[in-house]
């Protein structure tokens, strides 16, 4: 699934790719790809005969303005990429391949083309006269932004002091911090030198503190690879993301740590893979 860098990276080449991108034409090719609870019709009705303005990211979801030709508000489209969502821009028309969910045309002949193989990403129409926390619930629990100053070890301490759950279970949670999945936390506990196993509330106070500057530092540097790639991930010209390269952990089960040589694990944790060095996550 697109984590925060992979969603941010897509962000970042929608506001750059999509100038003056005039929607003309919308069609839907699958239906429960728009989570608007009026249906495609409804969506395609709001949506249609509108400018991209300024995209936006929260957690792991992104954020698009919508204007009138006279660059007034409209409303926001939403949309979340899920497991394998991603978008791409076409400068002129081809035949769309079966995993296409959503064509949005603009009238100088170029298209965006929402594909998605698993065919979980959603899209909702939020008009102006709506936030959009009040139409896409999911952003309602989000927790902090990793890159915001209310993401800091205070509260993480506080957040944390009653859970007795693993800090790895803790960090895969959207309410404790938005846009980290199972990639950047076992990074992010690897940078940190903390067991994915160890309990939310034993960690002490410098331990959090190196935890919090973990993950802004592996996201930052993941966002400036343009994400990570193992299997479905492109960005909007179809490139891959390029932190897989530069992982410590993550997927390197059975190989040698890349810090101090002893075996890569794997083990399942809250259901999901999740790998660590036994030497330097003690």
């Amino acid at each position: 699934m697109p984590e925060l860098p992979e969603v941010e990276t897509v962000r970042k080449g929608l506001e750059k790719r999509l100038n003056d991108f005039y929607i003309e034409r919308i069609e839907v090719l699958k239906e429960r790809s728009i989570a608007s609870k009026d249906g495609s019709q409804s969506f395609i009705n709001n949506v249609k005969d509108s400018y991209f303005g300024n995209w936006g990211r929260r957690g792991k979801y992104l954020i698009g303005s919508l204007l009138t030709r006279e660059k007034v508000s409209k409303g926001f489209l939403v949309v979340h990429l899920r497991m394998t969502g991603q978008f791409k821009l076409l400068e002129k028309e081809v035949l769309p391949c079966s995993h296409t969910r959503v064509r949005f045309f603009e009238e100088r002949g170029g298209e965006l083309r929402f594909i998605d193989i698993r065919n979980f990403g959603q899209m909702w129409y939020v008009p102006s006269t709506k936030s959009v926390p009040e139409i896409v619930s999911g952003i309602k629990r989000l927790g902090p932004e990793p890159f915001s100053a209310d993401f800091n070890s205070h509260y993480l301490e506080e957040y944390l002091k009653k859970k007795t759950r693993s800090i790895k279970s803790a960090l895969l949670d959207q309410e404790t911090v938005a846009g980290v999945g199972n990639i950047y936390a076992d990074e992010t506990l690897f940078d940190a030198g903390i067991n994915p196993k160890t309990e939310s509330r034993k960690l002490k106070s410098n331990e959090l503190k190196r935890l919090c500057n973990s993950l802004v530092k592996i996201l930052n540097i993941s966002i400036g690879e343009g994400g990570t790639t193992f299997s479905d991930f492109r960005d909007l010209e179809g490139v891959n993301g390029n932190y897989g390269g530069q992982a410590w952990v993550y997927r390197r089960n059975g190989k040698n740590c890349k810090k101090c040589g002893v075996k890569i694990l794997r083990e399942k944790i809250c259901g999901r893979s999740t790998h660590w060095c036994p030497n330097c996550q003690k």
